[in-house]
């Protein structure tokens, strides 16, 4: 393995210029979900930087296929049976506040920025370009690779039963889309929507909640009018659902000021009272009777992430990611146990966990590559991601993130070290060699 790890640190140093270039043209297309169209079930920007992907692709001498319009691979074989990463080209919205082009790959200081350069176009364009280097170097491979490029794993990952609907799974592989080291279990999600009534003249007293509020993050910034006409605004700090004690949640933040809000309706503000002393800072459930904790993968966490008025009352949104041993069930009964008064539990999203077998031999052998390039601890562990492990079978997730960096995705200045990105090429490169050099 040491003769093609140098081989490989030799081809990465030779090509990085190159590469760079490459992954700026797929960073420059602003491939956020948008209306389906003819030819683009999650809108014509995805779809374009699967072209673009798939054009790059062809250019290295892969075969290409676009399957059903969603999702696209680059392969290298020609075997049915094959070695498979799966990465996605969609990505979230930019949002506000960036001090760089979002949709540019830029760099300072040997850090790129720029949306997607980390989640999931950086790591994704590693791997292929990380086959391209293999093939270039022409070191034998029993197995085919495919690297499969996803259009929708930002909104649900509706893109992937189009491929299995046409396309076998791989035998095994992973995904560059969560962290380091081999992710062999991913924790069960469920996302609620908690309805709760109040009367037209209560709800009157309040005015529409006005912000960024979406599944994939803490919201930073709420406003809210009065019917007194007072303008109430708060700024948190936004950061993903999944690590909430990053940041600082603007419903909270509101629900303390209109809690103590005079103008406001003694039921609201009750209500409001309820969701500060429920959620406020309490990321792993202990206001709901949820503090669930487990060996494998740890403590359960809590996030509300969307707060609005309407017609009916007010709906509370809530990320439940809960440890690998509990099951929904549990989970749905205790928040029923713990809302105010009448209250409508809906789920709105609903993900079970998984739990691939830890001391698989290709587990071992991707934890194995890992220590060989970092010499850090290859020991397998579970997440509170969601990744396309949940959708397509026989696949984990392997980075791209190194321990200690979390809450990096989806935020503005959106960065990814080029010495990370550069490191992760070469585990990727690597561990494409001894997955499909394995007979």
């Amino acid at each position: 393995m040491e003769t093609i790890r140098t081989r490989i640190q030799e081809a990465i140093k030779k090509n990085q210029h190159h590469f760079l270039n490459d992954l700026n043209t797929i960073m420059e297309v602003p491939s956020v979900k948008g209306q389906a169209e003819v030819g683009a079930p999650f809108g014509k920007e995805p779809r374009r930087a699967l072209e673009k992907t798939l054009t790059l692709a062809e250019s290295y001498g892969f075969k290409t296929r676009v399957v059903k319009d969603a999702v696209g691979f680059a392969q290298y074989g020609n075997e049915q049976e094959y070695i498979g990463v799966v990465g996605h080209l969609d990505v979230v919205a930019a949002g506000k506040g960036w001090d760089f082009p979002p949709f540019h790959l830029s760099e300072k200081n040997g850090r790129l920025f720029g949306r997607g350069v980390l989640d999931n176009k950086g790591p994704a364009f590693a791997c292929l370009y990380g086959l391209k280097l293999l093939k270039e170097l022409d070191v034998p491979l029993e197995k085919t690779i495919r690297i499969i490029f996803g259009t929708d794993e930002e909104s649900g990952s509706a893109d992937l039963p189009y491929y299995l609907a046409e396309e076998r799974p791989p035998t095994f592989g992973f995904t560059p889309d969560c962290k380091y080291p081999v992710v062999y279990g991913e924790r069960g999600i469920v996302n609620i929507e908690l309805i709760t009534p109040f009367s037209e003249t209560d709800l009157s007293t309040l005015g529409l909640i006005e912000g960024d509020q979406a599944k994939d993050h803490v919201p930073d910034e709420l406003t809210v009018e009065l019917k007194s006409g007072k303008r109430i605004e708060v700024i948190g700090k936004r950061a993903p659902t999944n690590a909430p004690e990053l940041g600082e949640n603007a419903i909270t933040l509101l629900a303390e000021k209109l809690m103590n809000e005079a103008s406001l309706a003694e039921p609201l503000k009750k209500y409001f009272k309820w969701v500060f002393d429920s959620l406020h800072e309490l990321h792993f459930g202990e206001g709901f009777n949820l503090a669930l904790a487990d060996e494998d993968s740890g403590k359960l966490i809590l996030t509300p992430y969307e707060l609005h008025k309407k017609a009916e009352g007010i709906s509370l949104s809530i990320a439940i990611r809960y440890p690998v041993t509990f099951q929904e069930e549990e989970i749905i009964e205790r928040v029923k146990a713990i809302v105010v008064e009448n209250t409508e539990v809906v789920i709105i999203r609903s993900m079970k966990g998984t739990n691939f077998p830890k001391d698989d031999p290709n587990i071992l052998a991707l934890a194995d590559v890992y220590e060989k390039v970092t010499g850090l601890d290859g020991t397998p562990v579970t997440t509170t991601g969601a990744t396309y492990a949940r959708t397509m079978p026989n696949i984990v997730a392997f980075g791209p993130s190194f321990p200690g960096q979390k809450g990096i995705a989806h935020n503005k200045n959106e960065y990814m070290d080029l010495n990370d990105l550069l490191l992760n090429l070469e585990i990727y490169t690597l561990a494409l060699y001894t997955l499909a050099a394995k007979k």
